[in-house]
């Protein structure tokens, strides 16, 4: 199994990475938070992984931080959620966001997520529940900051990373353009801006 891997970032568009680890490139599939967590095309970055085998595919799930990586795990155990829409969920809020949802049995909060519906999200939490006490619930979020230049392709950009994660391209186009402004210079601001007015 593959839990860990160090190398230069190739290629970055959410929510794939292309990793070189001494001339083999690792195709990654990361979430949005971990997408914003690390640095920028060339830079070295280290992930820690999860490697999935399935009978169709072979995929490798890559985690800035262990507490998403441990969330992460413990979602695919739950009946009904694949990794697909564990990545969805760790998208949409962070680790110590979900922990705190499970904790107050905020089922609202999780139908808002992709793939997520009324039965989903009290599935989760009866059988998240006991499984979070390893994940660090203190972790806090970063704020918004100041809002940036929404460019037309970086808001394609954003727009195409919500639709990957499994979000409704009519959905995804309209919350772009709701958060989209004069002062967005980047896909990553943009997207963390339309997931934050999503769970809100």
């Amino acid at each position: 199994m593959i839990g860990r891997i160090q190398g230069k970032i190739i290629e970055k568009q959410a929510p794939d990475l292309l990793v070189d680890v001494q001339g083999v490139g690792y195709e990654v599939l990361v979430s949005l938070n971990t997408f914003f967590d690390i640095p920028a095309v060339g830079e070295t970055v280290t992930l820690h992984t999860h490697f999935v085998v399935r009978e169709d595919a072979q995929q490798l799930y890559g985690f800035a931080k262990l507490s998403e990586r441990s969330l992460f795990r413990h979602l695919i155990k739950v009946n009904g959620v694949g990794p697909k829409m564990a990545l969805a969920i760790l998208s949409g809020m962070s680790a110590a966001d979900f922990s705190l949802a499970v904790h107050s049995n905020d089922v609202a909060t999780l139908v808002k997520l992709p793939g997520v519906g009324k039965k989903t999200a009290e599935r989760l939490l009866i059988e998240m529940r006991d499984k979070i006490g390893d994940i660090d619930a203190t972790a806090s979020r970063a704020g918004s900051g100041s809002r940036a230049a929404a460019k037309p392709d970086i808001a394609q950009e954003a727009e195409s990373a919500l639709i990957a994660l499994g979000y409704k391209p009519t959905d995804a186009a309209k919350i772009i353009s709701r958060v989209a402004n004069e002062a967005v210079t980047d896909a990553g601001e943009l997207i963390r801006l339309a997931l934050k007015s999503m769970g809100s």
